[in-house]
């Protein structure tokens, strides 16, 4: 398995639950994406009081496996890398592990398109985040 160079952490609240319990299935959704932003955040490319017009990314396709319950106070911390760098698209992958055993408790990966709000159309990936990503990840920029 290749590294996940990020990590997030990530406070499991009580209103995330289901009346089970657990995680309520769609927060993983949630969860990711909060990694994800914190992400883009570390590498440079979405700064503080940024619009959301400005960020230029939309999500295109998602998928979460699930490993094992996470509960109500659990400490987990969402590993977030780029996987892959196309022309207009990007591929996330996404590890969630608990914050003290570091045990897997869920993975995902997402696809994300480039995309130009003020315009209504796709883009393609910005020279500098191509470079920054594929700096950072270890990847061939192509």
């Amino acid at each position: 398995m290749a590294e996940f160079r990020f990590y997030h952490p990530i406070e499991v609240r009580y209103g995330d639950l289901d009346p089970q319990g657990h995680l309520n299935n769609a927060k993983y959704l949630t969860y990711f994406e909060q990694a994800r932003i914190r992400y883009l955040r570390h590498l440079g490319l979405f700064r503080e009081g940024q619009s959301f017009l400005d960020i230029g990314i939309i999500l295109a396709d998602a998928h979460v496996t699930f490993k094992m319950p996470v509960e109500w106070g659990q400490a987990v911390r969402v590993g977030v890398r780029v996987s892959r760098l196309g022309n207009k698209s990007m591929t996330m992958e996404y590890r969630m592990v608990d914050g003290e055993s570091g045990e897997e408790l869920a993975t995902g990966s997402s696809v994300l398109v480039t995309y130009d709000y003020r315009s209504g159309e796709t883009i393609p990936i910005p020279d500098t985040w191509r470079e920054t990503i594929a700096q950072f990840e270890g990847l061939e920029v192509g």
